[in-house]
């Protein structure tokens, strides 16, 4: 494992802690979208179906699991612990189109037509979407939370960084994943207006919002 994968890996995990940890302390998930956060559970439960079958290394097994364990708690507590504070008239993206999209793109270009290869095709086109649903919503409601905006920066951070891992793996390692790759710079691009809102308003202390 290269330097850019762990950094990614943890920006990825404080993520999602920042994002439980919001929740826990204000008792709401309001400016959560519900629809990002069962679309990234999606992506979990599809993509790690090989810890039933594959042992790569306890760091490994211990990360799958947690991914998947905080984004059903996540779920959990939007649908179930919180749901009276969830922004219902605003989370509308239609999320289905997004799986739907994914599922029938997986089918048309993956490295091989097996259940398992599929299924981590569909999470890796998935994932490249899965924030719409969020940014959608903060268009809608105006603004964002600070830890909201940190939130989607460190989720952000994340996939930026595992472009420079991809790069390292291919330039030390000559290995490289068209999928993977093309997958992972559209959801980067897909942060870009926040990036730079958040490093122009955030950083300096003022309310950061997206453009309807």
């Amino acid at each position: 494992m290269n330097i850019f994968r762990l950094i990614g890996d943890l920006s990825h995990l404080a993520a999602i802690l920042l994002l439980l940890l919001k929740i826990w302390r204000s008792r709401s998930v309001s400016g959560i979208s519900g629809k990002s956060q069962l679309l990234f559970a999606g992506v979990f439960l599809t993509r790690y179906l090989d810890l039933f079958f594959v042992f790569v290394s306890l760091y490994n097994t211990v990360m799958k699991l947690v991914f998947i364990a905080t984004s059903c708690l996540t779920c959990y507590l939007i649908y179930r612990r919180f749901p009276a504070t969830r922004d219902s008239n605003q989370d509308t993206f239609r999320a289905e189109i997004l799986v739907i999209a994914s599922a029938g793109l997986a089918c048309l270009i993956n490295h091989e037509f097996s259940p398992l290869e599929l299924l981590w095709t569909f999470s890796i086109y998935l994932e490249s979407v899965a924030i719409l649903p969020q940014l959608f919503l903060i268009s809608k409601t105006g603004e964002a939370e600070t830890i909201t905006s940190h939130y989607l920066f460190a989720l952000g951070s994340y996939r930026a960084l595992y472009i420079l891992n991809w790069i390292y793996r291919l330039v030390v390692e000559g290995q490289y994943d068209v999928i993977a790759i093309a997958a992972g710079c559209l959801q980067t691009a897909l942060y870009a207006d926040f990036f730079y809102l958040y490093v122009t308003k955030v950083l300096k202390g003022r309310a950061m919002s997206l453009p309807a």
